[in-house]
């Protein structure tokens, strides 16, 4: 067991360093490797393997609400990007700019896609001339280039992966309940795939996309109290329509413009599933995306039968699970500590003696409970233990997003908990913008995070300036 303590010791303590515990966890359980290309990242095939279930998953469900998969190109010209000058601008500082084409310089600049909007403008000015060609229900995924200056791993680099809908709709009607269709299905999805539980809102104007008239946002709750913008949802209006000229002949006759949405997700999403849910031995995920979600250990393998029983056991649930069998050379408690770093959901111990009881032993990763159960009732077993784990997974986060959300009823109590407690702060805000910067600025980085849908009342007034409130705000750091 030598070995296995060494491995959970190669890990910094959560509590101790935060930062240092995630970018072990990334590194010692192979989800990244950073590469020759500053702030761009290696992601190794168990991350990836993590990223194409979420995808999987999610784009089932955009599937489901109608929408098709596209691809536009990845370089924009700039005389495009500056048609519309709100989101050029909101996006100006983060650009890769290309401006040279084998061993001519170009004539024209070409901007590596930040995001997609200008391009899918450009292909619907083309293909929408009349109310039957809507609604236009697309999504993209693929890779997209921001410039930050500080990057981590999932969590912010320059080039990562992510998918984008946009879409295009007859009335503002319709393309607000689009907006906040889609916004709901990543809710969904956060909780009954992720495990992970999050408020939902509308981002204030100040914190609102480039471009959009308004932006929804996912913000789940880190375990140290650090909020992450999950994934957001923006209603465009027509305002994307009319720099882009895009025009339908409508029911009337007349011409109009139709209304436009965009909404998406990134691998963010490995970035929260790690700091919400793993601890000091490494990974633990929930078992709808883990790349493994059992492994089966046989014990004193070199013992007849017990490999050909392990063999048994994985052919049995290999149909309805992810299943790996080790029957490597190495240790079993190597092994232990191997998928226990690699946070699989579920192991099963099979030995000598538990073929003589015809029973194995399910080890669960979250809570490292063992449950002894019969051969003849695996297959239930795993099923309950699975389906257990990511109710608990859930609830365990929800009840640290629960401890970490606190009420300031003033300016005073606001600052307190800023710096003494890490978390959400529920507080009143007048609508002004100056506020959002003051508070900011006074406590280090704590921002709005949304004015959530079901708004509570706790006072009449700001508290920031006292001024008369119009809305109850989440506030907190992010990443």
């Amino acid at each position: 067991m030598a070995q296995q303590k060494k491995l959970v010791e190669a890990i910094t303590s959560r509590d101790e360093d935060f930062a240092k515990w995630y970018t072990d966890i990334v590194k010692k359980a192979e989800l990244i490797d950073y590469s020759g290309v500053k702030g761009c990242m290696v992601i190794r095939p168990y991350g990836y393997a993590i990223w194409e279930n979420i995808q999987k998953d999610l784009d089932r469900r955009f599937k489901e609400t109608g929408h098709e998969n596209v691809y536009m190109p990845m370089f924009i010209p700039e005389s495009l990007l500056q048609k519309e000058k709100d989101h050029v601008k909101g996006f100006a500082p983060e650009v890769a700019w290309v401006t040279q084409g084998g061993a001519e310089k170009l004539t024209e600049r070409l901007c590596v896609r930040p995001t997609s909007e200008v391009l899918f403008c450009e292909h619907y000015a083309k293909i929408i001339n009349s109310y039957r060609d809507l609604p236009k229900l697309y999504n993209q995924w693929c890779s997209v280039v921001r410039w930050e200056k500080t990057t981590r791993p999932f969590l912010r680099s320059s080039e990562f992966l992510w998918q984008e809908g946009h879409t295009m709709h007859e009335t503002a009607e319709e393309a607000q309940e689009e907006t906040m269709r889609m916004l709901h299905v990543y809710h969904d999805f956060y909780k009954e795939t992720l495990a992970i539980p999050a408020v939902i809102g509308k981002k204030t104007d100040k914190e609102k996309f480039a471009g959009a008239e308004a932006t929804y946002t996912i913000e789940p709750m880190m375990h140290n109290g650090v909020a992450l913008q999950g994934g957001t949802s923006h209603y465009f209006g027509d305002g994307f329509a009319r720099s882009f000229d895009i025009t339908f002949t409508g029911r009337d006759n007349k011409l109009a413009y139709p209304h436009q949405t965009s909404w998406g997700v990134s691998t963010r999403l490995i970035g929260a599933l790690i700091m919400v849910h793993s601890d000091d031995d490494g990974l633990v995920l929930p078992p709808k995306i883990s790349p493994i979600q059992i492994a089966i250990i046989p014990i004193a393998m070199h013992k007849e039968g017990v490999l050909e029983k392990a063999d048994s056991l994985y052919k049995r649930l290999k149909d309805e699970f992810r299943v790996k069998l080790d029957n490597s050379d190495q240790s079993p408690g190597w092994k232990f500590s191997q998928y226990e770093m690699k946070g699989v959901p579920v192991r099963i111990e099979i030995g000598p003696k538990d073929i003589e009881n015809n029973q194995c032993v399910i080890v669960r990763r979250d809570t490292r409970e063992k449950i002894v159960v019969s051969i003849d009732n695996l297959e239930t077993a795993v099923r309950e233990t699975l389906e257990t784990m990511h109710n608990d997974m859930y609830n365990n986060a929800l009840e640290n997003l629960h401890e970490k959300t606190f009420v300031a009823k003033n300016h005073e109590e606001f600052l307190d908990i800023a710096q003494n407690k890490p978390g959400f702060i529920k507080a009143m805000w007048c609508g002004d913008s100056a506020c959002e910067d003051k508070l900011k600025d006074e406590t280090g980085g704590v921002k709005s995070r949304c004015i959530p849908f079901d708004e509570e009342h706790i006072t009449d007034t700001c508290a920031c300036c006292g001024k008369p409130a119009q809305h109850m705000v989440y506030w907190g750091k992010q990443y």
